[in-house]
C-alpha cells in the first residue's frame, strides 16, 4: 500500500482543522481505508500523539499532518473499538480518548419516533446524558438542527472551540449527537452551530438542558445522573385516585423570589423553601402550592415568563436535586406542586431557541406569525411535529421526573387566536380563513390527553381569558381537554364591584352576581393572582374603598365572598395578609405587617376559610356543577346583600351571606333551606379577625314558615361589611 493509498486528502485535513468537514465521523477516529486501519486525530497543542486501546496495548505515534494538532497513522487492528491518546508538548502530557471512535447511541426506533413526532421519551434522549457507553463513562449530547451545516459540542473542557468536538449528523431526522467521554457532572457546554449560509450562529444553550448556570451565565450544565430517592408513593397512590373537581383545591401561588428573601437580600434555596414555604403553606390549610415559572430564564423581572430553558429548575435556588427535594417535602406535608408552564412563546435572546441552526427552526419564519407584539418574544411553530414533540415531552417531563401535580399554561388565549393582539393585515388566516389557530388547539389537546392519559391523577389548568367553548371539556366530546381553567371574567367583575364605594354598589350588583351564569360552562378556578397586585394595580387591600377599618372589612367580606362562591380558589402570596403595597418582585414580602391585629386578623381569615373549604363537603363537593348552588337571594340592589347556598349529595348545605355596605342589619329576613338552629361556622366580622365583633352570637334560630318557596325562614344580624357561613347545627 503506497503512503497516497490511506493518507487524508489535504484539503480534508484542512476541512477538519477549520471545523468545516461536513462528515468528520467519516474521516476521524478509526476508519477502514483499502482494507487498512487508520487512525485520524485532531488535538490542539499536541506536538507528540501515542494511540492506545482501552487495555492499554500500544498502537504507536501518529504522524502529525497539520500544525494546528491533526496526526493519522497507520495501526494494527482487528476491529473498531475505544481509542485512547497520550498527547505531549512542551508544557507537558495529557490523555484524551478519541469521540469518534464510538459508535452513535441513538437507534433506529428513535429515529423512527423522533421522524413521526411521536417520540415520548424525549428527555431521555436528547440534551446532555452522563452514562457509560462501550466500556468507557462520559456524556452523550443530542440536539435537533436540521439546518446546520455544524454542530459541535464546547465547553472549558475543549477551549470553546468549536472544530474539536464536531457531532454526528443523523440526516434522517436532523439530530447531531456525539458521546464524549470523561466528561460528566457539572460539565458547562454549549452548541457551536454554522447555519446552511455558513455563518457561525453565537453560542447556543442547550434546548434539552436539565440544568443550566446561574444568570447572568447562560451556558447549559451537564446534570447528575443519579435518580433522586423519592419519599411521596403514598401521596402519589392517593393522589391517583382523585377527581379533583369534587375534591378541595386552594392554591398559594407564590413567586420564589420574593416571597422570602435571606437577610442579606439573596434567594432562599430550594432546601430552604421546603423549610419555610411549605410549612407556612400547609399551616394555612391550602392544598396546593403554584409557582410562578421556574423554568431557567435569563431576566429576573420576566418573573419566569420568558423562559430559555424549559428543562431546567433555575438556578436562582439550586440545582434540580433542590428542586425535587421541594416537591417531595411538599407532598410529604400533603401539599400538591402546580407548576405555571410557558408553551405560547418563548424570548429572542441569542443564546436560545430564536434562529437556531440559522433557520426559523421552532418559530414561524414569517413574523405576521411567529412574533409576538405584546411581549417582543417568539412563537412557537405548532404545526411542525419536533416543535410539538419539544414543548409535548417537556410537560410529561415535569410531570415524571419531579412528580408534579399540575400545570397551568399561560397565555392560552394567545395561542388560540391567530389575531390575538394583532390589528387586520397583520395576521395569517388558517386554511379556512378564520382566525382560530388549529395548529395550536391539536398541540393543547394532545398535551392534555398524553398528561392525562400517562400521569392518572395530575391536571391540566388554562389561562385562558376568553369564551373559547369547551376549554376544560374532554377532547373526546370536542374540547380542549384542559381539567381546569382559570375565570377571569369573576375576578375582573367582582375586583371592578369591590372597588366602588359601598353607595354605589347598589347600582352594579350584577356585578357580583353574573359569574353564576356561567360558572359551570367549565371547571373553573377562581383566580386573585399576581396580575391583579402589579404594573400601577396595587394591593387587594388597597383597591377597597374606604378608611382603613373599612378597607380590611371589606377584603375579610370578599375573601369570604369568594370562598363561598363555587370553584376552586386561588390567591396570590401576601393577600393572605393584606399586603399593603402592590407585589415587588426584587424584594420580599412585607412580613412585618402580621405583628398589627389587622393583618394577622387577615391570615387567621384566610386559614379558616382553607379550614372550612376543606371540612364542609357542600363547599367543595360540586364546585364544578350547577347541582351545589342555588340562590337564595340574588336581587337585594338596595342592600349590597346576597345569600346562596352550597350543597352536596348526602350533607347537610351550607348558607353563605354578603353584606357589602358598611351598615350593619339587624332582623334582615331571610329564607332557609330548613327550620333548627344554624351555627356561625364563619364570621368575617368576627373579633379573632380584627372585626367588631358583632354577630349572632353564633346561633342562628331558623322557623319553619307555609306558603312560601323555602321551607323557613330566620331573622339574622348582619355585620358591616361581612360575610357569614352557616351551618345547621346538628348537636
Amino acid at each position: 500500500m503506497t503512503k497516497e493509498d490511506w493518507q487524508a486528502d489535504s484539503a480534508e485535513v484542512e476541512a477538519i482543522v477549520s471545523g468545516r468537514h461536513p462528515n468528520p465521523f467519516g474521516f476521524l477516529g478509526l476508519q477502514e481505508v483499502h482494507g487498512q486501519w487508520v487512525l485520524r486525530a485532531f488535538i490542539p497543542h499536541a506536538e507528540v500523539l501515542s494511540a492506545f486501546t482501552l487495555d492499554g496495548t500500544a498502537l504507536g505515534h501518529l504522524i502529525p499532518r497539520h500544525a494546528d494538532g491533526f496526526f493519522e497513522g497507520k495501526v494494527a487492528i482487528d476491529k473498531r473499538q475505544p481509542i485512547r491518546y497520550r498527547a505531549k508538548n512542551a508544557g507537558g502530557e495529557w490523555d484524551v480518548h478519541d469521540p469518534y471512535s464510538f459508535g452513535p447511541v441513538l437507534g433506529p426506533m428513535d429515529d423512527y419516533y423522533m421522524g413521526e413526532g411521536s417520540h415520548l421519551r424525549l428527555f431521555d434522549k436528547l440534551g446532555a446524558h452522563e452514562m457509560a457507553f462501550e466500556g468507557i463513562h462520559g456524556t452523550h449530547f443530542a440536539v435537533w438542527a436540521p439546518n446546520a451545516q455544524r454542530v459541535s459540542v464546547v465547553g472549558p473542557f475543549n477551549d470553546w472551540d468549536g472544530r474539536r468536538n464536531p457531532m454526528r449528523n443523523r440526516f434522517e431526522n436532523g439530530i447531531w449527537e456525539v458521546f464524549i467521554p470523561v466528561l460528566g457532572t457539572g460539565t458547562l457546554y454549549k452548541f457551536e452551530i454554522v447555519g446552511p449560509d455558513g455563518v457561525t450562529l453565537p453560542l447556543k444553550a442547550d434546548p434539552f438542558a436539565r440544568q443550566s448556570e446561574m444568570r447572568p451565565k447562560t451556558a447549559s450544565v451537564v446534570p447528575d445522573p443519579t435518580p433522586f430517592t423519592w419519599t411521596d408513593e403514598k401521596y402519589l397512590a392517593e393522589r391517583a385516585t382523585r377527581d379533583w373537581r369534587r375534591t378541595p383545591m386552594s392554591i398559594y401561588e407564590v413567586h420564589l423570589g420574593s416571597w422570602r428573601r435571606r437577610p442579606d437580600g439573596g434567594f432562599l434555596s430550594y432546601d430552604q423553601l421546603a423549610e419555610q414555604l411549605v410549612p407556612y403553606v400547609a399551616d394555612m390549610g391550602y392544598t396546593h402550592i403554584e409557582l410562578l415559572p421556574i423554568s431557567e430564564h435569563p431576566y429576573d423581572p420576566s418573573w419566569g415568563y420568558q423562559p430559555t430553558g424549559l428543562y431546567a429548575p433555575t438556578a436562582r435556588f439550586g440545582d434540580p436535586a433542590g428542586f425535587a427535594r421541594f416537591v417531595d417535602a411538599a407532598h410529604e406535608a400533603g401539599l400538591g406542586v402546580i407548576l405555571d408552564w410557558v408553551p405560547a412563546h418563548f424570548p429572542t435572546d441569542a443564546h436560545g431557541l430564536a434562529n437556531f441552526d440559522g433557520t426559523a427552526l421552532y418559530e414561524h419564519a414569517d413574523p405576521r406569525q411567529g412574533f409576538h407584539p405584546d411581549w417582543n418574544t417568539a412563537i412557537y411553530n405548532f404545526g411542525r411535529k419536533e416543535v410539538v414533540s419539544f414543548l409535548v415531552n417537556n410537560a410529561l417531563y415535569w410531570l415524571e421526573k419531579f412528580h408534579i401535580d399540575g400545570l397551568r399554561v399561560d397565555a392560552v388565549a394567545s395561542m388560540l387566536y391567530l389575531d390575538y393582539s394583532r390589528q387586520q393585515g397583520e395576521w395569517v388566516p388558517n386554511k379556512f380563513g378564520g382566525n382560530q389557530n388549529l395548529e395550536a388547539v391539536e398541540f393543547l389537546r394532545r398535551v392534555n390527553t398524553e398528561a392525562y392519559r400517562l400521569h392518572p391523577g395530575t391536571f391540566m389548568i388554562a389561562e385562558e381569558s376568553t369564551s373559547w367553548p369547551g376549554v376544560s371539556k374532554p377532547v373526546d366530546a370536542g374540547g380542549l381537554g384542559f381539567g381546569f381553567k382559570w375565570n377571569m371574567g369573576f375576578m375582573n367583575d367582582t375586583l371592578r364591584f369591590m372597588s366602588r364605594e359601598p353607595v354605589h354598589r347598589k347600582f352594579h350588583h350584577n356585578d357580583m352576581t353574573f359569574g353564576t351564569v356561567y360558572a359551570f360552562s367549565e371547571n373553573f378556578v377562581l383566580p386573585l393572582s399576581h396580575d391583579e397586585v402589579v404594573h400601577g394595580k396595587g394591593s387587594l387591600l388597597e383597591k377597597m374603598p374606604g378608611d382603613d377599618w373599612q378597607k380590611f372589612a371589606n377584603l375579610r367580606a370578599y375573601f369570604g365572598f369568594m370562598w363561598g362562591q363555587p370553584g376552586k380558589k386561588l390567591l396570590f402570596m401576601g393577600q393572605e395578609f393584606a399586603q399593603r403595597e402592590e407585589w415587588a418582585d426584587a424584594k420580599s414580602l412585607d412580613w412585618y405587617l402580621l405583628d398589627a391585629s389587622m393583618h394577622e386578623g387577615m391570615r387567621r381569615l384566610i386559614a379558616d376559610l382553607n379550614l372550612a373549604y376543606r371540612e364542609l363537603p357542600a363547599l367543595h363537593e360540586r364546585d364544578c356543577e350547577p347541582e351545589g348552588f342555588e340562590w337564595v337571594i340574588g336581587n337585594d340592589h338596595a342592600n349590597s346583600v346576597l345569600a346562596w347556598l352550597r350543597k352536596a349529595p348526602g350533607g347537610d348545605p351550607i348558607l353563605v351571606v354578603s353584606n357589602f355596605t358598611p351598615m350593619p342589619r339587624s332582623g334582615y329576613k331571610i329564607p332557609m333551606p330548613m327550620a333548627g338552629k344554624w351555627v356561625e361556622r364563619i364570621n368575617t366580622d368576627a373579633g379573632w379577625y380584627a372585626g367588631s365583633n358583632t354577630g349572632n352570637q353564633g346561633v342562628v334560630e331558623a322557623y319553619a314558615v307555609e306558603g312560601r318557596h323555602w321551607p323557613a325562614e330566620a331573622e339574622i344580624y348582619l355585620p358591616p361589611l361581612s360575610t357569614l357561613f352557616l351551618k345547621l347545627d346538628q348537636a
